[in-house]
């Protein structure tokens, strides 16, 4: 039988909860495997931004960082992303904020694509994986 690494689950208050059957990340080896994050407030788990592109995805952000944090990592460690839009028309918005976290940093190999839909409405959501530092 294989011998993988352990799995552990990253959950902060600081992100919004889980909305199904997952977690916000996943801790794996050096990896961190982080769930797609929508606009949603971490206290209330009410959508942000209204129909706002540009409120919607600094949340998205927002809640990214706080789960890379609760993880021990930082954007600078980030390595992989995916951006799904409802409407790729918003793309300049979002690739502008998404580059603000970047701006001083190597930024992670990323795909960008156009969805039917996403949960609750929102307009944008990102997933992220990063590295973990070494023990």
């Amino acid at each position: 039988m294989p011998n993988f690494p352990e799995r552990s689950r990253v959950n902060t208050d600081s992100a919004p909860s889980a909305i199904g059957p997952y977690s916000q990340a996943i801790k794996t080896g050096d990896l961190l495997f982080m769930s797609g994050q929508i606009p949603l407030d971490p206290e209330t788990g009410d959508m942000v931004g209204g129909e706002d592109v540009s409120a919607q995805t600094h949340q998205v952000m927002q809640n990214l960082e706080a789960v890379l944090a609760e993880a021990g990592s930082a954007w600078g460690q980030v390595v992989r992303t995916t951006i799904y839009l409802t409407d790729l028309a918003d793309f300049a918005t979002v690739n502008a904020i998404y580059g603000t976290v970047f701006e001083n940093l190597q930024p992670p190999a990323r795909a960008c694509v156009q969805v039917a839909a996403l949960p609750k409405g929102a307009k944008v959501e990102i997933d992220a994986i990063a590295r973990l530092p070494s023990d």
